[in-house]
This record gives C-alpha cells, sequence and structure tokens, in this order.
C-alpha cells in the first residue's frame, strides 16, 4: 500500500454519509441506541456504582457522548488532532473507569474507540490509537490469551469494516455526481449545437438572400450611373424584389429543415437550378439524407450560384449531384463570364465559402474552391459530406 493510502482521509462523501437512504439511517439509529441500552444495562449489571457512582456514571457517559459526536464533526472537517484528542478523551474516561473498578465499561469505551478511529481516521493515525486502546484492553481483561487476540481482532476488523463500507458507498455517490454533472454538460453541449446549427441556418439564408439583392440593386446603381434607360433599372429592382421574395421563402424552409421538414434535396436543386439558368444532372439511386448534410448541399448550391452572378454574370453553368456510397458529392462549375463583373463582384463579404467549407468539415465532409484546370476557363465547387 502507498504511504500517501495511510495519511489520507477517508473521502468526504463516506464521511458525510452521503447518499445513505433514509430507511438505512433509521435502523442505523436504532441499533446504536440498542446497543447503548445494553451497554448501560451491563454496566449497571456489573455492580461497580454505588450512590454517587451513579452521579459519575451519568457525567462519563454525558462526556463520552459529547466526545463522540464531536469526533464525527471534527473528522468530517479533516481536523487530525483535535480529533485524535477527542478520542483521546474517551479513552482516558475508560481508564477512569477502570480504576475505579468498572471493568466492563471500561472496555466497552476502548472497544468503541478504537473501531471509530479505525473507521474515520486516516489508516495509520486509526490504527496507532487502536492500538492504544486494545493494549489498554489487553492488559486488564482477564480473559484467556485466544479471547483476547479475537475480541482485539474483531474490534479493528469492524471498525475497517466499516470504513471500507463507507468508502465504497462516498466512490459511489462521487461517480454518480459525476455522471449528473457529466449529462448536464452534455445536455448544454447539445443545447450549444443546436443553437450554433440554428445560428448558421439563419446567417447562411440572410446572407445569400441579401448578397444576391445587392447584386441586383449595385447592378441598378451602375445603371442608373451610366444612364440606361428606365426599362433596364426596373428590372433590376424588379429582380432584387423577387430576391426578396426567395430570400423569405428560403428563411421559411430553413425554419421547416430545422422542424424536420425537407423537401428533396434534387427538388431543390433543379427548382434553384432552373431558376438561374444551370442544367443539372443527378446520379445515384435517390435516398433521404440526414437533415445537417441536405441543409448543407442547399446552401453550397446557393453560394455557388450567387458567387456565379456576382463574379461570372452570363457564364454558363453545370451542376452535378450524385448519391455515393455513405456520401453524396455537389459538382458546380461556370465556363467563365460572357460579361464583365464591374463593381457588382464587390458586393458582399467574401466569406460565403469559407462558412460553407467550415458547414462541411463540421459534417465530416470537405469542399474544394477554385479555378478550373489548366487551359479551361471558369470556377469549380466540389462538395462531399457523408449521408
Amino acid at each position: 500500500m502507498a504511504i500517501e493510502k495511510w495519511t489520507e482521509w477517508p473521502a468526504r462523501e463516506a464521511l458525510a454519509r452521503m447518499g445513505v437512504p433514509r430507511h438505512r439511517q433509521v435502523m442505523t439509529w436504532v441499533l446504536r441506541i440498542v446497543l447503548i441500552l445494553f451497554f448501560l444495562w451491563r454496566v449497571l449489571r456489573s455492580g461497580a456504582f454505588h450512590g454517587w457512582g451513579y452521579a459519575a456514571l451519568a457525567a462519563g457517559f454525558v462526556v463520552c457522548a459529547v466526545a463522540v459526536w464531536r469526533f464525527f464533526h471534527t473528522t468530517l472537517a479533516q481536523r487530525l488532532w483535535p480529533s485524535v484528542g477527542l478520542l483521546g478523551g474517551v479513552l482516558a474516561v475508560g481508564a477512569a473507569a477502570e480504576s475505579a473498578g468498572a471493568h466492563t465499561a471500561a472496555a466497552g469505551l476502548w472497544c468503541v474507540g478504537a473501531a471509530i478511529a479505525v473507521e474515520r481516521l486516516p489508516l495509520a493515525y486509526g490504527l496507532g490509537t487502536a492500538a492504544v486502546a486494545m493494549t489498554a484492553y489487553a492488559a486488564v481483561i482477564a480473559d484467556s490469551p485466544g479471547a483476547t487476540a479475537g475480541t482485539v481482532a474483531g474490534v479493528i476488523l469492524v471498525g475497517y469494516s466499516l470504513r471500507l463500507d463507507e468508502e465504497a458507498r462516498g466512490a459511489g455517490f462521487r461517480l454518480l455526481a459525476q455522471e449528473r454533472a457529466a449529462r448536464r454538460a452534455e445536455a448544454e453541449s447539445a443545447a450549444m449545437a443546436e443553437r450554433a446549427r440554428i445560428a448558421r441556418e439563419i446567417h447562411d439564408v440572410l446572407a445569400h438572400s441579401l448578397s444576391a439583392q445587392m447584386v441586383h440593386l449595385e447592378a441598378a446603381r451602375l445603371l442608373i450611373e451610366g444612364g440606361a434607360d428606365r426599362q433596364q433599372i426596373l428590372e433590376r429592382v424588379t429582380a432584387a424584389r423577387g430576391m426578396a421574395r426567395e430570400g423569405l421563402a428560403e428563411t421559411r424552409q430553413a425554419l421547416s429543415a430545422l422542424r424536420g421538414e425537407m423537401t428533396r434535396v434534387e427538388d431543390f436543386l433543379r427548382e434553384v437550378a432552373a431558376s438561374e439558368g444551370a442544367g443539372l444532372d443527378v446520379e445515384g439511386e435517390p435516398r433521404s439524407l440526414p437533415p445537417e448534410a441536405g441543409l448543407a448541399v442547399r446552401r453550397v448550391a446557393q453560394e455557388a450560384l450567387t458567387n456565379v452572378r456576382k463574379h461570372a454574370p452570363g457564364a454558363r453553368v453545370e451542376m452535378r449531384f450524385a448519391y455515393l456510397e455513405g456520401e453524396v458529392e455537389l459538382f458546380v462549375r461556370d465556363r467563365g463570364a460572357h460579361g464583365a463583373a464591374g463593381g457588382l463582384a464587390a458586393s458582399g463579404a467574401g466569406y460565403g465559402l469559407l462558412g460553407m467549407r467550415e458547414r462541411a468539415e463540421l459534417l465530416g465532409g470537405m469542399l474544394e474552391a477554385g479555378p478550373a484546370g489548366p487551359g479551361e476557363e471558369g470556377f469549380v465547387v466540389r462538395l462531399r459530406v457523408p449521408a
């Protein structure tokens, strides 16, 4: 056994008797009262007290009861020397009883002191105190050596058994408290993750919708500055209004998605591709997708098409969505701008694809975005997420 084990206190949960059922507490107190009454009856039957001796017996009983009661409190506070001193007082009362001829009272006090010392003190000090008490007991008891040794061993084993039982219960109580704390932390983490998910959805919907509106409004501004006719400006303003309506519809769709009410991904992609004049191919056997994976595909498709409008207006766009083994893939490519982006490319914060990449990585997937291969025009976005 390590040296630290000999000098460390029992766990506070064990000393405080935390987690003890109420019925067991009642049974423990009933047993204590019965043992105390039996002990007093044996002491009175011994005939060692007469006249004023009963007053001395009562005073000694009160002193020992208070000392033991205080001992339980000082050990709970893990105050070593006051605890040892209180037990020393109990053993001293036992010595006084022995000198007065009350052998039964002395033996009982020494045995109780030894047992609770082993039960509640650091093991080295508890065994030391028990050794003093049981040495006094063995020195004055009139039993045979075998009976005396058996009594000494029994008292120490009773104290140590109580110690082990309380430490096991204290360890169980600590594990229960840790499990409850872990559950609370898990619930808080789940709540934070859900809040982050909702915030991410709201951000993505608004970022897409507002950036698209900014594109059209910026185009309207450029047309006004360039002296364009009223019809061209009106088309851009009407388009911005349409994007506002789409943004509202997307917000409602995001709320439905958060409630688990989602349309099929390929249906959504067909709608958004048709609205942007893009081609779409769907490959593989369609299947239901987890909500987060479906939302990631939707948001990446929207962000990629928004970027095409901003940075490559008029470009031909190809989209491909594939159901693969254990995952899905979205591929979006434009074939290069047919018109100048001008001030349109300056709108937006430039963080759209970065946010999509973070979303994909949170799901255990990946997102690649960059120029097409050497000698080719256009920009490519490729998303893969487990599903």
